[in-house]
């Protein structure tokens, strides 16, 4: 497979995409992350997520350190070319770095932010460090 696929994507400026990652079962939306060119093409290789992270300015395993990988299922690019989505198994039931099974877990009511996912697993116990 040549990497020509990846030339059909909107970059951003900096060179990168937001990536959704979704529960390809329930569809439920887990994360959104980001992706450079070469996290975008290692993702389609290996068939795991690998995301750029902005903060640490390198490629990011997902599950790397929690062991909760994200098994991908399917990759699409939406009509602007600039949104890719990447319906995934989340292994573990974990996507996010709170210990809940999305990172979308508050919802506004009434004017304030309602935590309404319960924490899974202690980050403490996720992230031995």
């Amino acid at each position: 497979m040549t990497d020509s696929w990846l030339n059909k994507v909107n970059w951003s400026e900096d060179g990168l995409v937001p990536a959704i990652a979704q529960d390809a079962a329930t569809g439920r939306v887990l994360m959104v992350a980001w992706m450079n060119r070469d996290a975008l093409k290692r993702t389609a290789e290996t068939g795991e997520a690998i995301y750029w992270s902005r903060s640490r300015k390198k490629l990011w395993h997902k599950g790397e350190e929690s062991g909760h990988i994200q098994k991908v299922q399917e990759i699409r690019l939406d009509c602007d070319s600039d949104v890719v989505l990447l319906q995934v198994e989340q292994k573990g039931g974990i996507a996010c770095h709170t210990g809940r099974e999305s990172c979308f877990y508050s919802k506004l009511e009434q004017g304030r932010w309602v935590e309404t996912d319960v924490v899974l697993k202690s980050p403490d116990e996720i992230y031995k460090k």
